[in-house]
């Protein structure tokens, strides 16, 4: 059993990664489970310090940074990704996770564009800038790298409202099947997970802050009963693509939605 348990925990062993929007939520669960599965280090990259700091100092300091970036910010994501080289030697893994949502609900007959430029900035622009800035890193290095977005399941489908939000996930589908074409040669991987809403700072926007709260919104819409979506789902399957076991994968979206139907209502 104990041999089983140790290989299980090196399915990251010694690789450098970055987890943009790492303070909360899918990001601070997929960095937790990035350093108990082998990596040397993990770097969390967030706009906000205090958040980010504790964070980092809960996983512990000889195995986890935190670094303040705006990723729609392309110089302060290139400082980011010099100072992960130059701290710990090299860059393996860029979990670009760094997302918003809209406060209001728009719909295309009431798109607030400003609110638009806002969700588009960060989620497709701040994305771009990420996969960017890792991939010329990699092949600077050599390296061999993962490269992971997170998308959503409003990647796929259309919705009844968020249209802004929708659009920029289409978005990030967009860059992920372009990247991996463009990367191949490079010998980087690039993919996106796909979730469905689960109990995180920014689903607490529309009342969703427990489990329950979400199974109550997202249950009926799902064809798997009993099973309720987490941060350590979405943290698992980023692993995943983010490790050897998918050596052979990319320009692929893992969706981890229990099946989805349909999108709801946001209200």
């Amino acid at each position: 059993m104990a041999d089983v348990q140790s290989s299980i925990k090196k399915k990251l062993d010694g690789k450098v990664a970055i987890v943009t929007g790492g303070a909360g939520g899918i990001g601070e669960a997929t960095a937790r489970h990035f350093v108990e599965h082998g990596a040397r280090a993990v770097v969390i990259a967030d706009i906000q310090p205090e958040k980010g700091r504790s964070v980092a100092e809960s996983i512990g300091l000889h195995r986890c940074s935190y670094f303040q970036c705006d990723v729609a910010d392309e110089e302060q994501v290139k400082s980011m990704v010099d100072w992960t080289v130059q701290t710990y030697g090299g860059l393996d893994v860029m979990f670009s996770n760094a997302g918003i949502i809209s406060d209001s609900e728009q719909t295309i007959l009431d798109l607030d564009l400003s609110g638009y430029d806002v969700v588009m900035r960060v989620n497709a622009r701040g994305s771009a800038v990420c996969v960017k800035q890792a991939a010329r890193k990699m092949i600077e290095l050599g390296t061999k790298g993962a490269i992971v977005c997170t998308a959503s399941v409003a990647a796929a489908m259309g919705g009844p409202n968020l249209t802004d939000y929708t659009m920029s996930k289409h978005a990030v589908l967009g860059l992920v099947r372009s990247a991996s074409l463009q990367l191949g040669a490079h010998g980087i991987r690039v993919n996106c997970v796909s979730p469905s809403a689960l109990a995180t700072p920014m689903a607490g926007k529309f009342g969703m802050r427990t489990a329950g709260d979400v199974e109550n919104f997202i249950g009926p819409f799902t064809n798997l009963k009993g099973v309720g979506l987490t941060t350590a789902h979405v943290a698992e399957a980023v692993l995943f693509l983010a490790s050897d076991e998918s050596g052979f994968v990319t320009g692929h979206n893992l969706v981890v939605d229990g099946g989805l139907i349909s999108l709801p209502f946001l209200k």
